[in-house]
């Protein structure tokens, strides 16, 4: 899903790059907000599941090491 979303992000910069109407660039604009949001919060999961997943892996080496 975060791969089509930035897909077409990229689609509507080349859009609006080429020229449209107002109204269509204002369009697209704002489905390009909406985008950009929901694949930053997509990538700030992402990345908070990565901490975890260290935190947890730092965790058991510790333990690992002092056995």
């Amino acid at each position: 899903m975060l791969e089509q979303d930035i897909k077409r992000l990229e689609e509507i910069a080349k859009i609006i790059e080429q020229g449209t109407s107002l109204d269509e660039s204002l369009k697209l604009y704002e489905e390009g907000c909406k985008l950009a949001k929901k694949c930053l919060n997509e990538l700030e999961k992402a990345k908070g599941k990565i901490v975890m997943v260290k935190k947890e892996f730092n965790k058991k080496s510790t333990e690992d090491k002092d056995e």
